[in-house]
């Protein structure tokens, strides 16, 4: 999906690969901060599911950070939502909203793991406070948000993880 979004961007725009590495930054340093100090989000740890890790984070957690953030932007400049107070803060619910969805599965599939297995609440205030940090990125970054691709994304993500709580849980 990093891929697609990307290449879906015409003319080439370095600035979309320039917004893709700032939030792969913000995201994965918000993870470092919240496995090593839990701080942000709770005290939690990652397993072995998601991957090759550098200091106890896996590397596709920034890349799903951009993901979801992107994906949430675009969503909500397609519903033409006019304030980007507004669009930050209902997109910020969303992918809180999405990790409602997330958490149990991926403590079952052993993506991350929580103190005591209880889910705080810090985590969904971490999630939305972060996220309304990156949204207003989003918002602010000077470049076409065009990907038709990426509201299906987000879609794709609930739907996924809205089966598999069924299924596993």
């Amino acid at each position: 999906m990093l891929i697609v979004i990307i290449a879906s961007h015409r003319p080439s725009d370095y600035r979309i690969l320039l917004f893709a590495l700032l939030i792969f930054i913000i995201g994965y340093g918000a993870e470092w901060i919240g496995v090593h100090k839990s701080w942000l989000f709770g005290n939690y740890g990652y397993g072995t599911t998601l991957g090759l890790q550098f200091y106890d984070i896996p590397l596709i957690i920034g890349v799903n950070w951009f993901l979801l953030i992107y994906s949430a932007g675009v969503l909500m400049q397609q519903l033409r939502i006019r304030s980007v107070f507004a669009r930050v803060i209902t997109a910020a619910f969303t992918l809180v909203l999405v990790d409602l969805l997330i958490e149990p599965v991926a403590i079952k599939l052993d993506y991350w793991h929580w103190t005591d297995n209880i889910i705080p609440l810090s985590n969904y205030a971490g999630w939305f406070l972060l996220s309304a940090l990156m949204l207003f990125v989003f918002e602010k970054f000077n470049f076409k948000k065009q990907s038709v691709v990426a509201p299906v994304f987000l879609l794709i993500q609930v739907v996924f993880f809205a089966v598999l709580r069924l299924i596993i849980i």
